[in-house]
């Protein structure tokens, strides 16, 4: 047997102390290939390191090898519980999203059933109440004249001053200015979804404004889309009758 392989299965001592960095030269930076390399090859080290083994999470079972410790047990454990939780997170989003949609939809067949524009008025303010659970919805009109029956009057600029300005399209939250769109029931309004709608022109603004007295209702944090869909079909629907 020549001198490489004696050396290839010379049995590994005991101990065998980790490299250290002179002090002259500061700590040593370790790659883990070097690290899982010297494990490998001395494997005494981490058995024999009981304090080692117990900042790891680790300890020798009775057959002398390295078995997890409660607390590695319960770090996966904690990883598990929270791919559970994000798991059902996801399907409870989704059961809502497709309620949501649902409910849409439905909205969308009763709005496209209106036959005036103080019907659609009617229609919009029942759906919110009978298939949204919120207190008050209304179609809101910028005019230097009367508007259609049930519909509330804005003076032009309105708009932009309750949405937050020109560019904004859709507000989710809660906006004081906007209060005065639902009457008697303002004092109940905490949280809003609100989109701007362009009715029989594009120089014609106009607001669909849904009310909740629940203020986690709406928030910033929200998406318009739905809403949105909901003031697309309006503007449409207007489009059948001329403007008051």
């Amino acid at each position: 047997m020549d001198g490489s392989q004696g050396e290839l299965f010379e049995a590994a001592p005991e101990t065998v102390a980790a490299p250290r960095a002179s002090r002259a030269s500061g700590p040593a930076h370790l790659e883990p290939w070097a690290v899982r390399r010297f494990l490998a090859e001395n494997p005494n080290f981490l058995r024999a390191d009981e304090a080692l083994l117990t900042e790891l999470g680790l300890r020798l079972d009775g057959g002398n090898v390295v078995d997890f410790g409660p607390a590695a047990l319960a770090r996966v454990h904690a990883a598990h519980q929270r791919e559970a939780e994000m798991r059902q997170l996801l399907e409870d989003t989704a059961r809502a999203n497709f309620a949501a949609q649902a409910q849409i939809h439905g909205a969308v067949v009763d709005l496209l059933d209106a036959h005036s524009h103080a019907d659609l008025a009617a229609r919009v303010d029942d759906l919110a109440r009978a298939r949204f659970g919120l207190r008050a919805a209304v179609i809101a009109l910028e005019s230097d004249d009367t508007t259609p029956d049930g519909w509330r009057r804005l003076v032009p600029g309105q708009v932009d001053l309750i949405l937050g300005g020109p560019q904004r399209q859709a507000f989710m939250g809660f906006q004081p200015t906007a209060l005065g769109l639902f009457g008697a029931a303002k004092d109940e309004i905490r949280s809003l979804a609100m989109v701007r709608m362009a009715l029989w022109s594009a120089e014609s603004e106009a607001l669909l404004a849904f009310g909740c007295s629940d203020p986690e209702r709406f928030s910033p944090e929200m998406g318009a889309e739905l809403v949105a869909f909901l003031a697309r079909v309006v503007e449409r629907t207007v489009e059948r009758w001329p403007r008051a």
